[in-house]
Formats: structure tokens, sequence, C-alpha cells
């Protein structure tokens, strides 16, 4: 295979402690004020017990670490960007006060389509996988 920006086995990680604050400030940008993620009396009536942060919140630190993987590549002939997400699953439920970490890994490259996908596992403080997908980076030509 011809040289290209990663390589497979590249890898990086994240690891944050979801706060409430990160929880109901991303209910506020988004508007997703589900009684999941903002309404303690509600959850505490569930089976959950508790508040859980919205899975597009552990999307955004998916792309957290897109964004680490691919930060050596600022001064490439062409600029990556994000094309999408794969078989994205939420596996578990995550809490407020639960530390998680989001690994991306470089799984597969296609050079003629200019192309990298990036596998991202999320485990909690207690190593359980939370959520897992697939990360799409396409190289465009700059200019």
């Amino acid at each position: 295979m011809a040289d290209f920006y990663v390589k497979l086995g590249d890898a990086t990680s994240f690891t944050k402690t979801v706060s409430e604050s990160d929880v109901y400030q991303f209910a506020g940008i988004t508007g997703d004020f589900s009684p999941n993620h903002v309404n303690k009396p509600y959850m505490e009536k569930s089976s959950y017990g508790r508040l859980m942060a919205h899975g597009a919140l552990l999307v955004g630190f998916m792309s957290t670490v897109s964004t680490q993987a691919i930060a050596h590549c600022r001064d490439a002939d062409e600029t990556p960007v994000s094309v999408g997400y794969d078989k994205l699953r939420f596996l578990k439920a995550v809490f407020i006060g639960d530390t998680v970490t989001v690994n991306y890994t470089i799984s597969d490259i296609d050079t003629d389509r200019k192309r990298s996908i990036g596998t991202i596992e999320v485990t909690n403080q207690d190593d359980e996988l939370v959520a897992v997908g697939q990360h799409i980076l396409q190289w465009v030509p700059n200019g």
C-alpha cells in the first residue's frame, strides 16, 4: 500500500469524567431535554435509578478522538473531514460521574477513495464496553 496520511493501527484515546454540567449544557445546546437526561425524580423511579448522559454526547467524545488521530495531518495537501459514523451502538448507559475512555484505532485505509476507517470503543471506569462504532474520514484536496 502506498503511503497515506495515517497508518493501520494508529491509535489514540481520550478520557473524561462526565459531569452534571456536561449533560445539562449538552441538553441546552442540542435542545434534547429528555427526562432520561434532566429529570432526576423521573429517572430515580426507573430501573436505571439516576440520570444518564446523552448518546450524542458520547459521539462528541468520539469526534474528539478522531481529531486527535489526524492532528499530525494539518500541513497535508488534503484536508481530512468526517463523512460519518457506521455501526454506532450504545451498549450500556453512561451516568453522571462515570469516567469514559474513548479508544480510536485506524482499522482500514482505502487509498483509491482517500478514506480511512477508525474503529471506536468506549469503556467506563469499570472497563465495561458502553459504546462502539466506526468513523469514516475523507481526505479532500486543498484549494
